[in-house]
């Protein structure tokens, strides 16, 4: 059994149904990567997963118990920890404060433990501990938003477009950071815009177009597939 089983899933916006069908497994330790085109349904999948969106039918279990009745804080509680598309973290709070809130559903403990752990793995979030996190830069408020993700101990992390509108220098940082969570891991499951970067790390790819899987396979060969060189890679 995987640690993640989606059947057969299909969710709508209205009368529009965004997720038609689709079906995918991640093992625990796996990165496993999400790609497609704008409008394929990938941030729906990981929205519907995390209990943001409500599913019209299919299932979605993990470590063999249903997710897709539960209401989203239930889903963190069941180890589902999911960083956004957008970053979506707190403006106005300091960086110290947006990494407490991400252990919220935790229940007892000390902090502490974790947060250092978080500033180890991004020492530049340490120097601005005390800083307001909506004065961050594009990058650095990625980084919060993985750091905080991880304050909850997760056993899957959901990425949703973790080098969006980041630079180069950036990118590659938070691509080295999911390849150090791999190797410490962690279980991702991935959505990422440069889909080159994103199958050579992944265990396993899925092709998302309109809402249905038309392509899966391990990420290194799906690099070497033709019809996803020309479509994703934007190779001849």
């Amino acid at each position: 059994m995987s640690l993640l089983e989606v059947r057969d899933l299909r969710v709508a916006y209205g009368a529009i149904e965004a997720i038609k069908g689709i079906s995918l497994d991640v093992e625990e330790g796996q990165v496993v990567t999400l790609i497609g085109t704008n409008g394929a349904g990938k941030t729906t999948t990981l929205r519907t997963l995390s209990g943001l969106l409500k599913p019209l039918a299919g299932e979605v279990t993990f470590d063999g118990k249903r997710l897709d009745s539960m209401k989203a804080h239930d889903i963190v509680k069941q180890g589902v920890a999911h960083s956004p598309e957008g970053r979506r973290i707190f403006p106005l709070m300091t960086v110290e404060e947006n990494l407490e809130l991400g252990a919220y559903s935790r229940k007892g403990g000390t902090t502490g433990e974790d947060v250092a752990s978080v500033f180890t793995r991004f020492p530049r979030l340490e120097e601005r501990r005390a800083q307001k996190a909506g004065t961050l830069s594009g990058g650095e408020q990625q980084m919060l938003a993985i750091g905080r993700a991880l304050m909850s101990r997760p056993r899957m992390l959901m990425l949703d477009e973790p080098s969006m509108g980041l630079s180069p220098i950036m990118i590659q940082l938070i691509f080295e950071t999911i390849a150090e969570l791999k190797a410490a891991g962690t279980t991702i499951l991935l959505v990422e815009q440069n889909a080159s970067a994103a199958l050579a790390l992944a265990d396993v790819g899925y092709v998302l177009e309109t809402g249905r899987v038309v392509l899966s396979g391990p990420g290194k060969d799906l690099l070497k597939d033709d019809k996803v060189r020309k479509a994703y890679l934007g190779e001849d």
